[in-house]
């Protein structure tokens, strides 16, 4: 083993699909390679005989008041996940602890005595913004205002802040200007290697992510109605589960095109599932740097998403995919027809893809620079009001 320990701070059990939870995962999976000792802590490491029942309170609370739940989720996961982390640096005054929202990190800024702390900035705006978009707290709410308010607090007394995309950090600095006197990097998500293990007939197209509005999936069904009324009849996968999936359903089937579209909800292992398609559809109207898209790559898909947020720094139009309208579905539908009739130009944008996901984000790669600025972050001197 050689440098100090990484001790990655997690909400979330490390097991699963979300973004954070595949960029614990293979960061982690990077480190133990690399011969590093590494630690993923999250609050099911407590070893409290409550931890079970605490969290399966949060189940009841939600249906009595959403915003009631999404406090207790906070309080009790920074509760559980600082009680874990403080056994694990107990004997460890050298580590960096690696966080991966403001969650965490309040947790582990109170946790740790002379380890620097360093977050991981997920979130496109704030976590508030994320829970509102969700439907799970009103905007502009008292809770709302708290987690901005909270966010605003502890970040400027971070020791380090990693974004994933230059349009994280702009959002972030331009909100919380006094961000910008904590050291920083721009660290893209990384991505393991493609491995090819589908089944079955892929669709012409696919998209991952959890059904909601903010996915925006409705839209690529609207696209698919546009293009069949030109006579282009695509098919297309959708993997992941969530709320929206019966209104999906009903919209494709009012279009004519229900059996185009394949639901296949929750998938353990959605990258298995992707090479064979033809493009990788993205919908979303807000993303800070989407694993999805990354994994696609990896896979040797081209990409059709809309110019927003991070997107832009991870796929240049015309060369590894391209952008089309978020509020033009006729024309989107013409950009993804003129795509997939061009057979050969679609081939290319396949192997750029994937030749900029081996070469700028893959696990290797990304794990590199992502351990050298955790090496070299120190504890800062920095008044807290957490």
């Amino acid at each position: 083993m050689n440098g100090r320990e990484i001790v990655v701070a997690t909400p979330m059990r490390p097991a699963g699909t979300s973004g954070l939870q595949s960029h614990v995962r293979t960061f982690h999976e990077y480190l133990q390679g690399a011969a590093r000792t590494a630690t993923v802590v999250s609050p099911f490491a407590s070893r409290s005989l409550l931890l079970t029942p605490v969290f399966a309170a949060r189940i009841g609370l939600r249906w009595v008041s959403k915003p009631a739940g999404v406090w207790w989720y906070r309080y009790w996961h920074a509760h559980y996940l600082e009680q874990a982390l403080r056994r694990q640096i107990a004997d460890n005054p050298d580590a960096v602890i690696y966080t991966q929202c403001p969650v965490s990190a309040g947790a582990a800024m109170r946790a740790r005595t002379t380890q620097p702390v360093v977050m991981a900035a997920h979130l496109n705006v704030s976590q508030a913004d994320e829970w509102a978009g969700k439907g799970e707290l009103p905007e502009g709410g008292r809770l709302y205002r708290s987690i901005r308010a909270y966010e605003e607090r502890l970040l400027p007394e971070l020791d380090g802040i990693v974004y994933m995309s230059e349009f994280a950090r702009s959002v972030l600095a331009e909100r919380m200007p006094t961000i910008r006197n904590v050291p920083s990097a721009v660290v893209p998500n990384p991505v393991n290697p493609s491995a090819a293990t589908t089944t079955g007939t892929p669709a012409d197209l696919v998209t991952v992510g959890f059904l909601e509005g903010r996915k925006n999936q409705a839209y690529l069904i609207d696209v698919l109605g546009a293009a069949a009324r030109r006579g282009h009849r695509y098919t297309a996968d959708i993997i992941g589960s969530g709320p929206d999936r019966r209104a999906l359903q009903s919209r494709a089937d009012e279009l004519g095109i229900g059996d185009q579209v394949r639901f296949l909800g929750y998938q353990a292992d959605p990258p298995s599932l992707l090479p064979g398609h033809r493009l990788y559809c993205h919908t979303a109207t807000m993303e800070n740097l989407p694993i999805a898209i990354l994994e696609a790559m990896a896979a040797g898909l081209p990409v059709l998403a809309g110019a927003v947020g991070g997107i832009r720094e991870m796929v240049a139009p015309g060369i590894e995919g391209r952008f089309w309208p978020l509020d033009d579905a006729e024309t989107a539908a013409g950009v993804l027809i003129e795509t997939l009739q061009d057979e050969p130009r679609r081939t290319a944008m396949a192997a750029a893809a994937k030749r900029r996901a081996d070469t700028e984000f893959s696990r290797d790669v990304v794990g590199r620079r992502l351990t050298g600025f955790l090496d070299g972050t120190r504890l800062r001197q920095v008044d807290s009001l957490i």
